[in-house]
């Protein structure tokens, strides 16, 4: 064991070693190895304990515990990307092993594109038990925990479900200030889960692993359906909105989408996945997954409560830590998206207070413009809306007096949208509501009032 090495290509097996929890502390231990390496333990800590369980919620416990192991195992997997996969303490069904491909395949996908990488054909999890029974409902009690971070989406979520009076918790994953401080400025009860890589990851980026970006809204899904569980409460809310099913048209390779895990099919999956098989009366959905993501923002701009609290910049979300003295750095493209999206529901006075300048008329945000409009350029990577979200938008500001004389808007009216057809450039059939979501049907019945109204 002392002499072994990181070396990428050499590496045959990646495996699932084993997990535990220890209800009296509230603590998971996740644990990986390569080959016959070290063992690289990830902890989950989870507050509120000591928990006291009866039988089926601990065995449910279990079951969502293993679901972890398995979904959090993507971020060391793609340090190798190895031929085998190997499960060492428990074995899973078909069904199982159909969910994780589907999870390490697509929300891989702009990890491999970008490594040169094809996993398709290529990841295969072991099936070496028969079939789960269906898991029973445990008696959850009627209480969400809603994941918060720090931008306007989850923002919109929780002020719906105030509105409604759903009873729920505010929960975010890791050390954050942005992101506590927004949940303060909720008011409402908050949880702050911890989640601590194993220490080697690092190492091994230094040492020449494959690296990438990782479904990582699956990961913390994950996490919070385990809380849920130990917590006794039945709903697990995310803010993903239509728009995120939507990946990047890539000339030569075909759609990569960076908020796979984001999206449409991977809520589905998962979310039927935990009923099924974790525990029939948890529900997990997406709140927002009727609306596009300019509905989302005609939402947000209903308040200016967290105007000063808010931000969905993602140089201030990095693993090492952030920089949070500017909520808005003005120059990546979820900056410049934002801004876009806000500016046909916003006072322009109001919208460029929040982000300290307008970045619609500096010439300098082109080029990030230009790839948000998939003009002579693809959508970023990054969780950004459509193509035809952002030409609306821009061509609902050619019509404004306050917007249509600066730089980027004036472009846009001059040199774009001749090319473009002007049915598809109306902003309004782009805020209508959707069918497809997993909101439980009482609730979706007042949502859809209060979205409308």
């Amino acid at each position: 064991m002392t002499d072994w090495r990181f070396q990428r290509d050499a590496i045959r097996a990646f495996r699932f070693v084993r997990c535990g929890f220890d209800a009296a502390s509230g603590v998971a231990q996740l644990v990986y190895a390569f080959d016959d390496g070290p063992e690289l333990i990830e902890t989950i800590t989870v507050p509120g304990a000591p928990f006291a369980l009866d039988d089926a919620r601990a065995a449910a416990v279990e079951r969502a515990l293993r679901l972890l192991h398995l979904i959090a195992g993507v971020s060391y997997y793609k340090a190798a990307v190895p031929e085998q996969i190997r499960i060492d303490s428990y074995a899973i069904d078909a069904d199982t092993a159909a969910l994780l491909e589907l999870i390490y395949v697509n929300g891989l996908g702009e990890f491999a594109y970008r490594n040169g990488l094809n996993l398709h054909g290529k990841i295969r999890f072991p099936v070496d038990a028969a079939a789960d029974a269906a898991a029973p409902a445990l008696g959850l009690h009627e209480h969400a925990l809603v994941a918060i971070g720090g931008g306007k989406d989850s923002l919109v979520s929780i002020e719906a479900l105030r509105a409604l009076d759903v009873a729920q918790t505010v929960t975010w994953i890791g050390g954050s200030q942005l992101i506590a401080a927004c949940a303060q400025r909720t008011g409402l009860p908050t949880l702050n889960l911890g989640r601590a890589l194993a220490p080697q990851l690092f190492d091994y980026n230094r040492e020449g692993a494959w690296n990438g970006h990782i479904p990582v809204t699956v990961v913390n899904s994950a996490i919070m359906a385990l809380a849920a569980l130990l917590h006794g409460v039945d709903q697990v809310v995310f803010s993903n909105e239509r728009s995120a099913s939507y990946g990047s048209l890539i000339e030569g390779t075909g759609e990569v989408n960076h908020q796979w895990s984001k999206g449409w099919a991977c809520e589905q999956a998962f979310g039927d996945h935990l009923q099924r098989y974790v525990a029939a009366d948890l529900r997990y959905y997406s709140l927002l997954r009727p609306l596009s993501e300019l509905a989302v923002a005609r939402q947000f701009a209903r308040s200016d409560r967290y105007d000063a609290h808010f931000s969905s910049c993602n140089r201030n979300f990095h693993i090492l830590g952030e920089r949070p003295a500017n909520r808005w750095c003005g120059v990546c493209p979820k900056c410049h998206f934002v801004f876009l999206a806000l500016a046909p529901f916003m006072p322009k006075p109001r919208l460029v207070g929040i982000f300290g300048r307008n970045l619609l008329d500096d010439a300098g945000q082109i080029g990030g413009y230009d790839a948000l409009l998939e003009y002579q350029d693809h959508k970023p990577f990054e969780c950004v809306g459509e193509g035809r979200e952002s030409r609306a938008a821009m061509a609902a500001l050619t019509e404004r007096p306050e917007w249509r004389e600066d730089t980027l808007v004036e472009r846009f009216a001059r040199e774009i949208r001749p090319q473009l057809d002007a049915a598809e450039l109306r902003i309004e059939p782009l805020l209508v509501i959707d069918d497809e979501q997993r909101i439980p049907l009482k609730l979706w019945e007042r949502l859809r009032a209060y979205l409308a109204a």
